[in-house]
């Protein structure tokens, strides 16, 4: 396979990118069709993709990312609306993809702002957004809608196929408008064993190959891994070897929204005469709703209320709860911090029943780390095969190129490097390599005549949720919680005589968390003292300016001192 030259091919319809320096982009001309990625490249999560043609939009997926280590006291992080802002009344809809919180974790956030925009989706995803709505107070209008149906929505003709993923009722989405065909993926792969015997509709998409797909905007998340995805049924006899060989409790910790998963757990548990419970609002939440309807097989008396677990001996429960990604706040990592109600004990097993998401690998380990300590045999990916994966690998991908045959196309879903590889995969089955658009969140890209170029950027910047707070931290607060959670604080209070110039109180320092000791502020305070006495005797005695000196000496002796950059925060009083 000729990847060197593929590289070669995709690097030269890159040279501009990423593009920091694109302007905004102009007018749509007329006739053609914009679209424009204000999440979801770049990243895993925070997918939200819009559509515009004839000054309508038609929005697809709007999602959420977790936070990583870097990002402290962060909940989600949202796409950035401002773009879109003031033309909420242009928007026809929000079709929704599937379920999966990286698809509708952010709807919430854009109905708070206008909750009458349509929801589109197939009968389990609108399901699962309702409920999250109704948290947030609002009922929100919905459309739901299978594979095979077609809807017309304003100007954006719409058909949905049906895609195989790691989640129930997936669909893609096909949007036509009179400037060309644009198909979505949405998250996909081609398990030809599906649980639920629900298939990619490889037809449909060479249907739509027939009549052309002039854009095609494909799932990019395991563009890297060779071959195809296994199929979800071999995790079964796995399963039954876990709960075979287990003699005290099973805790399987997953996706809330895993049904297939879950009912692989739920089989397993049932066959081997154990009673399962779920932990945590979001799973007891949406493993309800595929319950009730009927996405999820449960056995009469097999799922009990976790405070009847007690009354059973501990070789015949299951707990299943959420925390597989190490979610500080997650059941299982506060089972992991002995800061839960269960309590981890010797001989209890642990199933971690999911892929590691990019950037939550050492959350993962260290909450696998404190489960070990307390005697739990953690069964995980890396020891045994209890997941695979909900996303297409690259033989599937090729496979699929060559029955859809687009004109353009546009990789999405996934970090830069899939991305790329995405893209070299598209080379390989002839799209030519003018044709092939990587992008970047806010970069608008423009299918005019037949043909998709970047026409400019908008802004798409991070928009953190801190618990009430949406948007109201930014990037300067994140870097001073950093600061305090790496280096500390120090506090110097100093009372200075307004007319005199003179110190009449301090300075008076603390440290929190420096790992510097009270008692050795005694060397520095000597040159404090001494440089506001002599920027008094300069005639300084403005207090703004005053702190700075005492922030400017302390720290000064800090970093010659310690080696280390705390936070100082510095008091000059008046009297």
């Amino acid at each position: 396979m000729p990847y060197r030259y593929v590289a070669r091919v995709v690097e030269e319809s890159l040279l501009s990118h990423p593009h920091p320096e694109l302007s905004p982009p102009p007018p749509l001309p007329e006739g053609g069709l914009r679209v424009t990625p204000l999440g979801g490249l770049g990243e895993i999560g925070r997918n939200m993709t819009v559509f515009e043609y004839g000054g309508r939009l038609l929005i697809v997926d709007c999602g959420v990312l977790f936070p990583e280590e870097e990002q402290p006291g962060i909940d989600l992080i949202l796409p950035d609306f401002s773009s879109i802002r003031d033309r909420l009344d242009d928007i026809e809809g929000i079709v929704l993809t599937h379920g999966h919180e990286d698809h509708i974790g952010g709807v919430p956030f854009l109905l708070r702002e206008k909750p009458d925009i349509p929801l589109i989706g197939s009968k389990l995803t609108l399901a699962l957004i309702e409920a999250k709505l109704q948290e947030h107070r609002i009922r929100p209008y919905t459309l739901e809608v299978t594979e095979g149906h077609r809807e017309r929505i304003g100007p954006f003709d719409c058909e949905f196929v049906a895609v195989n993923h790691s989640i129930p009722d997936a669909l893609a989405v096909a949007i036509r408008t009179p400037a060309g065909m644009a198909v979505h993926t949405g998250d996909f792969k081609m398990d030809q064993l599906p649980l639920d015997n629900r298939l990619t509709d490889l037809h449909a998409f060479a249907r739509l190959s027939e009549e052309g797909i002039d854009l095609l905007l494909s799932d990019s998340t395991n563009a890297e891994v060779p071959g195809f995805v296994p199929p979800e049924r071999e995790i079964s006899n796995v399963l039954r070897q876990v709960f075979a060989s287990a003699r005290k409790r099973i805790i399987v910790a997953s996706f809330a929204s895993h049904v297939h998963r879950i009912q692989q757990i739920l089989d397993a548990a049932h066959e081997y005469g154990r009673r399962v419970a779920f932990v945590g609002r979001s799973m007891v939440r949406n493993m309800g709703i595929a319950r009730d309807l009927g996405y999820l097989k449960v056995p009469p008396g097999l799922v009990v209320d976790v405070k009847t677990l007690d009354d059973l001996p501990d070789s015949e429960v299951v707990l299943v709860c959420t925390g597989s990604q190490g979610e500080p706040m997650a059941a299982l990592s506060r089972m992991a911090n002995r800061d839960h109600q269960i309590r981890i004990v010797q001989g209890d097993t642990v199933i971690l029943a999911s892929s590691l998401i990019p950037g939550n690998e050492n959350a993962v380990y260290r909450v696998i780390n404190g489960l070990t300590r307390w005697g739990a045999n953690v069964v995980h990916k890396g020891n045994a095969k209890v997941h695979v994966s909900g996303h297409a690998s690259a033989g599937e991908l090729l496979y699929f190129y060559n029955i859809c045959r687009p004109k353009n196309l546009m990789p999405v879903h996934g970090e830069w490097r899939h991305l790329r590889a995405n893209a070299e995969l598209g080379a390989l089955t002839g799209v030519p390599h003018d044709r092939i658009v990587i992008a970047e969140d806010g970069v608008a890209v423009d299918l005019v005549e037949g043909k998709a170029k970047i026409s400019g950027k908008v802004q798409a910047g991070y928009v953190y949720v801190d618990g009430l707070s949406v948007g109201d931290v930014g990037e300067p607060a994140l870097k001073d919680r950093k600061i305090l959670g790496d280096e500390g604080i120090i506090s110097v209070f100093v009372v200075m005589d307004s007319s005199t110039g003179k110190i009449t109180g301090g300075p008076h320092i603390q440290a929190r968390g420096s790992g510097i000791e009270d008692s050795a502020f005694s060397d520095v305070i000597p040159r404090i003292t001494e440089s506001l006495e002599r920027s008094a005797q300069d005639g300084v005695v403005e207090p703004h300016q005053l702190q700075q000196l005492v922030r400017r000496t302390l720290g000064k002796w800090v970093s010659d001192t310690y080696r280390r950059r705390p936070m100082i925060l510095p008091v000059v009083v008046e009297v």
